[in-house]
């Protein structure tokens, strides 16, 4: 079949590659013209496809995919198909799927997982829209999951490719925590003398072993000791939405909140909480407290 794709970075180039390899064609639009587009505009792109149309749109979530999807409501027909497929938050899909039905263009939200290795890999695929519309662009679905069983899920309606890739984005930062607590005690006591190949003998018959697993083997592989990294973690938003949703349904997320809270941790140089732990331990028990800019113990006043 034939499809446009809007937004040519690191993954979505690569999702375009893949679709082609699989024999479909490809329209590809980025406002870079450093990127590998085939058109300069989206109204070019509109142009250069055959109605009814398809368009994928791979652009960070929030304010560019919204006037993204403005812009095409004005430029597609009726029967024509919106796929999104970035990081969108679930509730946005319903607002985007409603603003589109109003000229009678179907919307299908898509949660992809794979980052820069679906090329070869593939891309695990979470949908969530009408029957008749997923099977519009079931072949393109098809091309991108891995080969075989699995990787693909129609999860229901509007919105819940989305909720899924948002679960499965919660998970994500639970088990990386758990891995980075792990590394960080055998790193820390001296009884543990080689962690790197530690950690790579997990990778066999363990029940922890997983493809994050064989990741930080990679990364140890190319910096035993991860000097050349800041102990500094950024959190792109799902975790964030995992836990409100998980509030919203009155459903204990310990893990999952832990470690999104873990992350806001790594950004303090000096925490102001743990100064005001350090502050009542002093004026309630005469504790050591270390001063700012060296270390030492402040009299009590």
């Amino acid at each position: 079949m034939q499809i446009g794709l809007i937004g040519l970075g690191k993954m979505g180039a690569n999702m375009a590659e893949r679709i082609r390899r699989a024999g479909h064609e490809v329209v590809g639009y980025d406002r870079s013209e450093a990127s590998p587009r085939d058109v300069a505009s989206l109204e070019e792109l509109v142009g250069k496809l055959a109605a009814p149309r398809a368009v994928w749109v791979m652009v960070p979530a929030g304010a560019p995919t919204a006037s993204t999807i403005e812009k095409l409501g004005t430029l597609l027909s009726a029967g024509d198909l919106v796929i999104d497929g970035g990081n969108s938050k679930y509730t946005d899909d319903q607002l985007h799927a409603d603003q589109l039905a109003t000229k009678g263009i179907g919307f299908v939200d898509c949660g992809v997982s794979g980052g820069i290795w679906g090329i070869t890999e593939g891309y695990a695929l979470m949908s969530g829209g009408s029957v008749e519309n997923i099977a519009k662009i079931q072949p393109v679905f098809d091309a991108l999951k891995p080969d075989g069983e699995g990787g693909f899920v129609h999860a229901g309606p509007v919105g819940a490719g989305h909720f899924v890739k948002m679960v499965h984005n919660g998970i994500e930062y639970g088990l990386m925590e758990a891995y980075a607590e792990g590394y960080e005690l055998l790193e820390r006591t001296p009884l543990v003398e080689n962690v790197p190949e530690t950690i790579k003998s997990w990778t066999k018959g363990t029940v922890i072993r997983s493809w994050l697993l064989d990741l930080l083997v990679r990364a140890l592989d190319e910096d035993p000791d991860l000097s050349e990294l800041r102990g500094y973690a950024q959190d792109s938003g799902e975790g964030r939405w995992t836990i409100e949703a998980a509030i919203d349904n009155a459903v204990p997320m310990p893990v999952i909140t832990s470690a999104l809270y873990a992350r806001f941790s790594s950004r303090q140089v000096d925490s102001p909480a743990m100064k005001v732990v350090a502050a009542l331990r002093q004026q309630f028990g005469g504790h050591p407290v270390d001063k700012a800019g060296g270390s030492g113990n402040i009299p009590i006043a």
